[in-house]
């Protein structure tokens, strides 16, 4: 296995998947649910996550080929996505769990388009393509990023003991800011690709 493969995958899923940065948004998007339910989001997050990012790294090229999809258009598309989220955060309508609306929290946002984003899926298909075959040290680094990346998310419900209900609301309404602002970038980045190149 080549270590420096798998240390630069480690580290580029770990930063892009944001753990830290997305407890708050995990938080949120979870808020109303039992810390049972939340683990249960959390761990099916992680699960569809890294299945994605395996899937992108060993297929993503061929898929987006087949689809004649680019990447550019997978940023727009990502983008728009948490820019719909941030809205509901910013008007208060995550005030109830958002499993009960009929969707999964687990697969959009949590696994796609905030773990395994655009960025994190063009990274392991480029790290997938540099590496020499087998493909074990990106294999490797996605699956130890992501396992870090859980142990992390499970912390939510410690935190969410200590900043309690007001805390909730506050940190709701800044991090959908927040969000706002990086569906922005993400969809901005992908719309200067589409139409400066």
């Amino acid at each position: 296995m080549d270590t420096s493969v798998f240390v630069q995958t480690f580290v580029a899923v770990f930063v892009l998947a944001d753990a830290v940065g997305n407890v708050p948004i995990v938080l949120a998007l979870t808020k109303g649910m039992t810390p049972e339910d939340r683990n249960k989001v959390i761990d099916k997050g992680s699960i569809v996550a890294i299945a994605v990012l395996l899937l992108f790294a060993f297929a993503g090229q061929y898929i987006l080929s087949y689809l004649e999809v680019s990447m550019a258009s997978l940023q727009v598309a990502g983008g728009l996505l948490l820019l719909l989220i941030a809205l509901q955060m910013l008007r208060g309508e995550l005030d109830t769990p958002i499993q009960e609306a009929g969707r999964d929290v687990a697969i959009t946002p949590l696994a796609l388009p905030l773990l395994a984003g655009p960025g994190t899926l063009t990274t392991v298909m480029l790290l997938m393509s540099k590496s020499q075959s087998p493909h074990l040290g990106v294999v490797l680094g996605i699956v130890v990023a992501m396992l870090v990346t859980w142990l992390i998310l499970r912390l939510a419900n410690q935190i969410d003991k200590f900043i309690g209900v007001e805390g909730t609301v506050i940190v709701t309404q800044l991090f959908g800011f927040l969000l706002a602002a990086l569906a922005v970038e993400i969809g901005s980045t992908g719309i200067k690709e589409l139409f400066l190149h």
